[in-house]
């Protein structure tokens, strides 16, 4: 999960008999997650004789999540998120009104009770979220990768309605992102697109497939499905007469700027691209960096540590079926992962738990791609204009070896129009902050650098104008 909203319980509707029939509406609870209060919605609609739901968590301003399915038999509620990572298991108690059950999410388990109930949305803005109405053109757009058969659905903007703009997309980093890429109680680009639009640069931005509005199996998508998606966004905007076809640019973040090149590499039009905290090193490397640097728990042996990562990696991008590889990285983790957890008191079942959601983790389409994936063989084929930013507080993409490694791709692709800026003080969502880490998002005001946006829409502003 990665963003929430405040939602409050305004009404709890008391339900007669309502399981002789069917279990649609709004179904909402709350839980602790250490201090912290934790709001959880699920809308279940029937749908013929079966059911399909979303959830949202409004504490993070999470909303539009499409968990894979959802059944109701015999009074037991089970909603299959297994393409997000969740899955909540509820029975009806018939005197309390409410399911009583847990909530998964990796190896975080929760107790969670759902109450039938009408839930208002009250959305805590951010200081530098727009309000409306906005001094330039807004308009919910919905366009189709045809060959995926997914429809996507998004927001343009423009300066005006009447024109010939620039425009560019807006590709989010990983995981199942909405179009404002809802985050740790922020919308980076709803504020990123607002601050292009104001300067005259029309933006496309949109939930990503399976999320929100647009439809498609978000689990089961690689980084290259996603940049179809891209160019499917790409050519529905060679449709629109307000926007200059010749001046359509890409910006990615996180993972975003490594589908930004796959894509402009399968096209003759993409004219720029910018990446925001874009990896500049194999997926495999990133994965190793990021085991020491953001794993929540200390070891005896570093070394020892990353040859088994290394292992893992090795175990689950070997050319042997999916369930031999299950298969292997279950008894490396178990030989592996156990006896360190285990050595810190972990209790048996959050250490069992935790197995099990890596080794799904392990052997997801995404993730197998990601690892075989190295962003710099893409940098090197671009020959237009690249800008790239990145944070020196971002401890999840560090500046330094990503931006080396995205400087020397595109050296030896001869790209003659590059940039390659460290922004001093920032994080990996461009804040400015204290220590980088990623327990400081949502304490941050501040949901993008105005110097970090300042350094984008003039870059892209002089790149239209040439």
């Amino acid at each position: 999960m990665k963003t929430i909203i405040a939602l409050i319980l305004i009404t709890t509707i008391s339900i007669v008999s309502v399981f002789s029939q069917d279990i649609s509406g709004d179904w909402s609870g709350k839980t602790m997650r250490g201090d912290k209060e934790l709001t959880f919605v699920f809308t279940i609609k029937k749908q013929g004789s079966t059911y399909e739901s979303t959830m949202a968590v409004p504490t993070f301003r999470v909303s539009g999540v499409k968990p894979r399915s959802t059944t109701y038999l015999n009074g037991k509620l089970t909603i299959d998120g297994s393409n997000l990572g969740m899955n909540y298991q509820g029975e009806f108690n018939k005197s309390s009104q409410q399911f009583e059950g847990v909530y998964k999410e990796g190896s975080i388990v929760l107790k969670l009770n759902l109450k039938k109930g009408i839930v208002k949305v009250v959305d805590t803005k951010r200081p530098q979220e727009p309000t409306k109405p906005y001094p330039y053109y807004e308009e919910e757009v919905v366009f189709y990768n045809k060959k995926a058969n997914v429809k996507l659905a998004g927001t343009l903007t423009l300066p005006s309605k009447k024109g010939n703009y620039s425009v560019v997309v807006l590709i989010t980093g990983s995981g199942p992102q909405d179009r404002d890429e809802t985050f740790m109680g922020h919308k980076p680009f709803l504020v990123l697109a607002d601050h292009l639009t104001r300067q005259g640069i029309g933006v496309l931005r949109f939930d990503d497939r399976g999320h929100g509005k647009s439809t498609g199996d978000f689990g089961t998508a690689t980084t290259e499905d996603f940049s179809k998606d891209v160019l499917s966004a790409f050519a529905y905007l060679k449709t629109r007469k307000e926007i200059d076809v010749k001046k359509i640019g890409l910006i990615g973040h996180s993972e975003g700027g490594i589908i930004a090149p796959l894509a402009a590499n399968n096209s003759n039009d993409v004219a720029f691209i910018v990446l925001l905290a874009s990896t500049g090193v194999s997926g495999t490397e990133l994965s190793v960096m990021q085991s020491k640097t953001l794993r929540g728990f200390p070891v005896k042996d570093e070394v020892e540590y990353e040859k088994n990562t290394r292992k893992a990696i090795a175990i689950v991008t070997s050319n042997k079926s999916n369930d031999e590889i299950k298969k292997e990285i279950d008894a490396h983790y178990n030989a592996f992962l156990r006896p360190i957890l285990t050595s810190l008191g972990a209790p048996e079942k959050n250490i069992n738990a935790f197995i099990e959601n890596q080794v799904k983790t392990s052997n997801k389409p995404w993730n197998r791609y990601f690892l075989k994936y190295n962003p710099a063989d893409e940098f090197e084929k671009l020959k237009i204009p690249v800008l790239s930013l990145n944070g020196s507080k971002d401890t999840q993409v560090d500046a330094k070896i990503n931006q080396t490694g995205i400087k020397y791709a595109l050296i030896k692709g001869r790209n003659k129009d590059f940039k390659i800026v460290e922004l001093e003080g920032l994080n990996h969502f461009f804040q400015e902050c204290e220590t980088g880490n990623m327990n400081e998002y949502r304490k941050i005001d501040q949901t993008f650098s105005p110097i970090a946006l300042k350094e984008i829409s003039n870059w892209v502003l002089k790149r239209v104008k040439q």
